[in-house]
């Protein structure tokens, strides 16, 4: 039996019914376990993963990797929480390495992510540099493989 929130990160279109069938619980524990969830944070949004392409939107997506000087009492906390206020940041996210947050930006076209990055992003109190990688072709998103087949992952295991 899998986890409920296993369950609905691979698919929260799923019906309280399917998920019970999946789960061992009737289809009422699985709508109160969700509503539990919810009210407790866990569970903070739903949402769809759309193939840009096929939208025909021309969106460009971008991933920026910044270095960034901490506050003193906050540490990276206040930072993230500003940039992630932009409309246009999809993702913050605090990580080890060279860099200290990643950022991931949509846009409608490469002109309005650059300006955004050094206009709005890189002039930021404590920001110190910014690496900005445009997204040229996704192939798996959130466990989605864009070109519609399923990986054979026996193909994946060395003989």
């Amino acid at each position: 039996m899998k986890n409920l929130v296993d369950l609905l990160r691979e698919n929260a279109r799923m019906s309280n019914e399917q998920l019970a069938t999946l789960t061992g619980m009737t289809p009422e524990e699985v709508g109160k376990q969700i509503k539990q969830l919810e009210e407790d944070g866990i569970i903070i949004g739903y949402s769809a993963i759309i193939n840009e392409e096929k939208a025909n939107t021309n969106a460009v997506t971008a991933f920026i990797e910044l270095k960034v000087s901490p506050e003193a009492k906050f540490g990276y906390d206040d930072i993230a929480a500003t940039i992630a206020q932009y409309d246009e940041v999809d993702t913050v996210q605090l990580m080890s390495g060279g860099f200290d947050l990643a950022v991931i930006i949509r846009g409608k076209n490469l002109r309005q992510v650059a300006m955004f990055v050094s206009e709005r992003l890189a002039p930021l109190d404590g920001v110190l540099s910014t690496a900005t990688h445009f997204i040229l072709q996704r192939y798996k998103e959130k466990g989605v493989n864009f070109a519609g087949e399923s990986a054979d992952e026996r193909s994946l295991v060395s003989p």
